[in-house]
């Protein structure tokens, strides 16, 4: 069992052993990783797998494994909780598509950069072709409210689909 449960040489149980009210042994399978002093990692853990499942889990893996995979069903327990169809599936469907999104709006941005560069390209090609200064440097100027109302456009584009 931990240290951090001890208090005035009386062992305190784990998180695990308090929620389930049973006496902590030296050698509990749930005390390294659920520690008493973070119960609220065991509850939610124990709400969707519950505590004979996770034993079985931690028993078949070997012992330098065993912290990941708490972290892991701990990760997975939260996100069951806050979203009990898709869990953390949810959650990496949704920046997958914000990542999709994002990809796109890049893509927009890219294209209007060569759009405009070669705009510049042709502006001062046919103004040395008509005596000017062959020094003239293209300078695209262009309204900031224009790029915002056409972001939030695409944006309401996005959320029609």
């Amino acid at each position: 069992m931990k240290e951090v449960g001890r208090k005035q040489g009386v062992a305190l149980p784990c998180a695990a052993c308090r929620l389930l009210r049973r006496r902590c042994t030296e050698d509990c399978m749930f005390a390294p990783y659920f520690p008493a002093d973070e119960p609220h990692k065991f509850a939610s853990v124990h709400r969707v797998f519950g505590a004979s499942n996770v034993n079985k889990m931690l028993q078949e893996l070997p012992e330098y494994r065993r912290g990941d995979a708490v972290s892991s069903m701990v990760y997975e327990a939260n996100a069951r909780m806050r979203d009990p169809v898709y869990g953390c599936v949810g959650t990496i469907s949704y920046l997958q598509q914000q990542i999709d999104a994002l990809r796109t709006q890049l893509a927009l941005a890219q294209a209007e950069v060569v759009h405009l560069r070669a705009a510049a390209s042709t502006q001062n090609t046919s103004r040395s072709d008509s005596g000017s200064p062959t020094s003239y440097t293209f300078e695209p100027s262009f309204d900031m409210d224009a790029v915002v109302q056409q972001s939030s456009f695409r944006e309401s584009l996005w959320s029609c689909t």
